[in-house]
């Protein structure tokens, strides 16, 4: 549920930094699946406190943004519209949130017997995220004390007498709380997402270049700064290669020199991403569907962090992938082999397809 909202709120333009609030025995495993699915809006880990309203107020106290959402990690299925409704309310009052009315007749019940029947055209179901001005929001959780009690936080707000605007929720909005719940969820990410339970597809690449001077040095894409290119026929992009070959691969297509051979002189110094953009339309004609994307890339010199999300931002629109589908890593060798005596580059990548 977690790698779900997490890869939503990575792909959404309008969500800069996350700070998770877990409980603390959950950090390390948080940090595993954030750190494994290539999330690199997750900013910051708070472990949380004994109540819903301590957790939440921990991490507003981790962020200095203007505003922020407030989500529950049991609702995965939240989509682009919903956070453009949520955001743009909460710009326009200060306050907002996603509802769906009440469908069913509510009791009022004591004593297992009825002792009111609200009106239901005035109940709508709240959910999430919910959107604040930081300091409304800090403000209605100073008034409130350390026992605020509230099982939301648009109800400390409405205790200062701040409005809160509503927005259209969404039915696939859902809090995942029950198995039966559970079970809905796994048929909505076959049948809504289209992800067949058999009919995924493995694939691996592994590609090495030796560095060579008056080169431009090109990985993912994006030209880095540095003395030394690779050496090769095309542009001689080691990463974008190896994730060629490893969507080749789960496609049973070949390999990159099949497909692009170094002796045919129309991919002389050819940009690797055009060829991956080959590679993406081929895998369209065949039905496939990218999932799934991580690589690494291994090099003594130069320092390939601070590039990272340029390539991956690269390699997400050649594909026409969100960017939570692209996982990027770079390492060293320590000073091992002949990476180690900088001699060249290695990488190596699985792509994982729906076909």
């Amino acid at each position: 549920m977690l790698w779900h909202v997490l890869a939503r709120l990575e792909a959404s333009p309008l969500v800069t930094d996350i700070v998770l609030v877990v409980r603390r025995e959950d950090m390390d495993y948080c940090r595993q699946l954030s750190e494994g699915g290539g999330f690199a809006k997750v900013a910051t880990f708070v472990p949380g406190g004994g109540e819903r309203s301590a957790s939440v107020y921990r991490g507003l106290q981790e962020t200095r943004a203007a505003m922020v959402l407030v989500h529950d990690a049991v609702r995965p299925f939240i989509s682009a519209g919903l956070l453009e409704r949520v955001v743009a309310a909460t710009c326009e009052h200060g306050a907002a949130l996603p509802a769906l009315p009440v469908v069913e007749t509510i009791k009022e019940v004591a004593n297992a017997r009825v002792v009111g029947t609200p009106r239901r055209e005035r109940l709508w179901q709240a959910q999430t995220p919910q959107g604040f001005d930081r300091e409304l929001l800090l403000r209605a959780y100073h008034a409130a004390g350390p026992d605020a009690g509230a099982t939301d936080d648009a109800a400390l707000v409405e205790r200062l007498g701040h409005p809160v605007c509503v927005v259209p929720g969404e039915a696939d909005n859902r809090k995942l709380t029950t198995p039966e719940d559970l079970a809905w969820a796994e048929w909505r990410v076959r049948a809504r997402e289209e992800v067949p339970a058999m009919g995924l597809r493995i694939g691996q690449g592994y590609d090495v270049h030796r560095l060579a001077e008056g080169r431009p040095l090109v990985l993912g894409g994006i030209v880095v700064p540095f003395d030394r290119g690779l050496a090769g026929h095309s542009d001689a992009d080691v990463l974008t290669h190896a994730i060629i070959d490893a969507l080749l691969g789960a496609l049973a297509a070949g390999d990159i020199g099949q497909l692009f051979p170094d002796t045919d002189a129309q991919y002389k110094d050819i940009s690797s991403l055009a060829l991956l953009e080959q590679v993406g339309t081929l895998l369209a004609e065949r039905g496939a569907r990218v999932l799934h994307i991580d690589a690494v890339v291994a090099a003594e010199q130069p320092k390939l962090a601070p590039h990272i999300a340029g390539m991956r931002q690269m390699l997400a629109a050649t594909l026409g992938l969100e960017l939570g589908q692209v996982s990027l890593k770079a390492t060293t060798t320590e000073r091992l082999g002949f990476v180690g005596r900088e001699e060249g580059m290695e990488a190596q990548a699985v792509a994982l397809l729906a076909l």
